[in-house]
């Protein structure tokens, strides 16, 4: 591939690291350079606008975004208070009018304007789930894991990993504000993390924090209100020890689409999944170790052939060659080293 690219480090800063550690890509070779590292107090996750131009963060103080040059790099632009705890997850709306964080430590659900220059903007909106969760000593009360909005912009996804649901909103395009219009209600003790979209839109995919699995949905929003219908669920684990305590944790898909990939902490490995585009189901092909501790997230190079994993506990990243036909995944080099890193985004450079 001709063409450049980037990536972007989200760390937490209460050790030695200051905040987003910038990569420049290796694409052919399925490796990593650091070039610098931008300051911002615990970046716990990381997300692009649409049209490519910003990145956001998550913040101790907020939210945080900056404007990406043609080089890859980044300039701060402003920082936001999202008036609650600090977030966990980010994404924007279709149209770039919106920027949704989910709270994980307070269960809220926050709507923040951003304006056409990169500027965010007020909270139009902050909703806070309530209930109870199943497992007490862990899950037992509202924790917000994954905020997405559906393909066609309807509606918004709310993924609560404390009380086993997901719950969907409208978001109202004259106030910003956030109506809820159905939940999804998940096997108890289930912890759903996150959730992604098929690039045609017809599919979701929600992965399991407790009971380790990913599920398949059929996706229909052309009705007066959405549909899931649950097609299939798999396990994303090579092993099933009840004594073993482990946590299906992040979830992407190849550009292409083709296949999905969930990463393990407490086993440390990597499942890969092959996608059927016809009817959105899932062919488990391998799961296999990652040489790190907590993989928290993960993603796959641009060309499609080499996987990036970031591994919490033993702060590091590692990145594998990734060989379809003979089902595997081939480690590149010695693991890099980079203080508790949670996110890891690819993107193009334009010079």
């Amino acid at each position: 591939m001709k063409e450049k690219y980037v990536a972007y480090v989200g760390t937490y800063t209460h050790g030695s690291s200051i905040g987003i550690h910038l990569y420049d890509v290796n694409v052919e070779e399925g490796t990593l350079c650091e070039r610098k590292v931008i300051p911002v107090n615990n970046s716990s996750h990381l997300a692009k606008s649409l049209n490519g131009k910003y990145l956001y963060s998550i913040a101790d103080e907020g939210v945080a975004v900056f404007a990406i040059e043609p080089d890859g790099d980044v300039t701060f632009i402003n920082k936001v208070d999202i008036d609650g705890m600090r977030g966990c997850h980010l994404s924007t709306d279709e149209e770039g009018k919106y920027l949704f964080v989910a709270g994980y430590h307070d269960g809220k659900v926050t709507v923040v304007h951003t304006h056409r220059d990169g500027r965010l903007g007020s909270v139009l909106d902050g909703v806070f789930h309530k209930g109870l969760g199943s497992v007490g000593e862990r899950n037992f009360r509202p924790h917000v894991s994954c905020v997405r909005p559906t393909p066609d912009n309807k509606y918004l996804c709310a993924v609560d990993n404390g009380i086993d649901q997901m719950k969907i909103y409208r978001v109202n395009r004259r106030t910003g504000r956030l109506e809820l219009v159905d939940i999804l209600r998940c096997q108890r003790e289930s912890g759903p993390k996150l959730i992604k979209f098929s690039p045609d839109g017809r599919f979701a995919y929600l992965n399991y924090e407790l009971n380790n699995t990913i599920q398949v949905y059929r996706y229909d929003g052309s009705g007066k209100n959405p549909v899931f219908e649950l097609l299939q669920t798999e396990s994303t684990l090579a092993s099933h020890d009840d004594e073993a305590h482990d946590a299906t944790s992040g979830m992407c898909l190849s550009a292409d689409g083709k296949y999905i990939f969930c990463s393990n902490a407490g086993e440390d490995t990597v499942a890969m999944f092959k996608r059927e585009e016809e009817t959105g189901l899932l062919e488990k092909q391998c799961i296999l170790p990652i040489s790190g501790n907590y993989p928290k997230d993960l993603d796959v190079f641009p060309d499609g052939k080499h996987l990036a994993v970031v591994n919490h506990e033993s702060n590091s990243i590692t990145t594998f060659a990734i060989d379809y036909e003979k089902k595997l995944l081939i480690m590149k080099g010695k693991p890099m080293k980079v203080e508790t890193p949670n996110s890891i985004i690819f993107s193009k450079c334009e010079a």
